[in-house]
Protein backbone atom coordinates (compact mmCIF):
# COMPACT_ATOMS: atom_id res chain seq x y z
CA UNK A 1 0.00 0.00 0.00
CA UNK A 2 1.28 3.25 -0.84
CA UNK A 3 0.81 6.33 2.33
CA UNK A 4 1.47 9.63 2.00
CA UNK A 5 2.24 12.56 4.40
CA UNK A 6 1.39 15.98 4.74
CA UNK A 7 1.35 18.97 7.15
CA UNK A 8 -1.51 20.95 6.69
CA UNK A 9 -1.87 24.80 8.77
CA UNK A 10 -4.56 24.75 11.18
CA UNK A 11 -5.64 28.29 12.33
CA UNK A 12 -7.08 28.89 15.23
CA UNK A 13 -6.45 26.59 17.75
CA UNK A 14 -6.15 27.69 20.96
CA UNK A 15 -5.92 24.89 23.74
CA UNK A 16 -5.39 20.74 23.65
CA UNK A 17 -9.63 20.67 23.12
CA UNK A 18 -8.80 22.59 19.49
CA UNK A 19 -6.15 19.99 18.74
CA UNK A 20 -8.64 16.93 19.80
CA UNK A 21 -11.56 18.14 18.07
CA UNK A 22 -8.83 18.75 14.81
CA UNK A 23 -7.23 15.14 15.68
CA UNK A 24 -10.61 13.55 15.84
CA UNK A 25 -12.01 15.93 12.50
CA UNK A 26 -9.33 14.35 10.86
CA UNK A 27 -8.78 10.71 12.15
CA UNK A 28 -12.71 9.91 11.33
CA UNK A 29 -11.69 10.60 7.37
CA UNK A 30 -11.80 7.53 5.84
CA UNK A 31 -8.51 7.00 4.53
CA UNK A 32 -6.55 8.41 7.25
CA UNK A 33 -3.80 6.38 9.07
CA UNK A 34 -2.36 8.54 11.38
CA UNK A 35 -2.42 12.18 12.63
CA UNK A 36 -0.66 14.55 14.90
CA UNK A 37 -1.99 17.98 15.86
CA UNK A 38 0.49 20.33 17.18
CA UNK A 39 -1.90 22.98 18.97
CA UNK A 40 0.95 25.36 19.60
CA UNK A 41 2.68 24.90 15.97
CA UNK A 42 -1.18 25.67 14.29
CA UNK A 43 -0.64 22.10 12.33
CA UNK A 44 -1.25 19.02 12.02
CA UNK A 45 0.72 16.23 10.28
CA UNK A 46 -1.19 13.42 8.31
CA UNK A 47 -0.59 9.90 7.05
CA UNK A 48 -2.97 9.03 4.64
CA UNK A 49 -3.76 6.95 1.37
CA UNK A 50 -3.49 8.96 -1.59
CA UNK A 51 -5.89 5.98 -3.33
CA UNK A 52 -8.46 7.22 -0.79
CA UNK A 53 -8.47 10.64 -0.56
CA UNK A 54 -6.71 13.86 -1.48
CA UNK A 55 -5.43 16.10 0.70
CA UNK A 56 -7.79 18.82 -0.54
CA UNK A 57 -10.26 16.01 1.41
CA UNK A 58 -8.20 16.75 5.02
CA UNK A 59 -8.11 20.27 4.26
CA UNK A 60 -12.17 20.15 4.30
CA UNK A 61 -12.70 17.82 7.24
CA UNK A 62 -10.77 20.46 9.40
CA UNK A 63 -12.93 23.00 8.21
CA UNK A 64 -15.74 21.38 8.74
CA UNK A 65 -14.66 20.89 12.34
CA UNK A 66 -14.20 24.73 12.61
CA UNK A 67 -10.88 25.58 12.02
Amino acid sequence: MAEKQVTIPVLGMSCASCARTVERALSDVRGVWSVTVDAAGNSASVTYDPVVLEASDLAAAVAAAGY
